[in-house]
């Protein structure tokens, strides 16, 4: 599952490599601030469309249990139309009973099947989808902290971009599981992440 947000990612990257040391030291670059910004500015746009099209993806599940659903229904009718003509069919009652419940009853087997599988299939699309947004959210998290400690351009107005960009990360995670939210505040992400971001960057 391919997306612009992992080809800006490996841009920057191959960007933050290819930049010079600055002279005397070997963990400090110099980078250059229009092209920096021109990546980050492309993957804060590019970001909100990928996550409505994760929430499409897992919104799909309403739309896989609604089709199992109206299977569900139409089997039960199907059988229960099937009971009535043995009813209909049989001299006997009771024999025609006792076989129009034994449809009705494995009809209903069917039907809840077709709603546990559904359930099961809608639930392992979201959980791999939720999975593969955080993770893609956490490289891009972890980037942007790895490029604030490398840069040597301390321009108040860039620091200022990096930090807007990494709550916006912070939010859309929450966004995508809110359970998860307490654990980063606890792991220091919020307002102190972001102050220890701008610390490290004006170093």
């Amino acid at each position: 599952m391919s997306s612009r947000i992992e080809q800006l990612i490996d841009e920057i990257e191959e960007y933050v490599d290819s930049c010079k040391y600055q002279p005397l030291s070997n963990t400090k670059i110099i980078v250059n601030k229009e092209e920096i910004d021109e990546l980050l500015r492309e993957l804060r746009m590019k970001t909100p469309d990928e996550i409505k099209r994760y929430q499409k993806i897992i919104s799909n599940k309403e739309a896989i249990l609604n089709d199992a659903r109206s299977k569900a229904e139409a089997l039960i009718n199907e059988a229960t139309m099937h009971t009535n003509e043995l009813i209909n069919e049989h001299e006997i009652m009771q024999q025609a009973y006792a076989q129009a419940n034994e449809v009705v009853t494995l009809a209903s087997h069917q039907a809840q099947e077709i709603l546990d599988n559904a359930t099961i299939e809608a639930n392992n699309i979201r959980s791999a989808v939720m999975q593969y947004a955080d993770e893609m959210l956490a490289n891009l998290e972890n980037l942007i902290a790895q490029t604030a400690n490398m840069t040597t351009a301390h321009y108040e107005s860039f620091v200022n971009n990096l930090n807007s960009y990494a709550e916006i990360v912070r939010v859309n995670r929450a966004e995508l599981n809110p359970q998860e939210e307490d654990d980063l505040l606890k792991e220091g992400g919020g307002e102190a992440g972001a102050e220890s971001l701008n610390l490290d960057l004006l170093k």
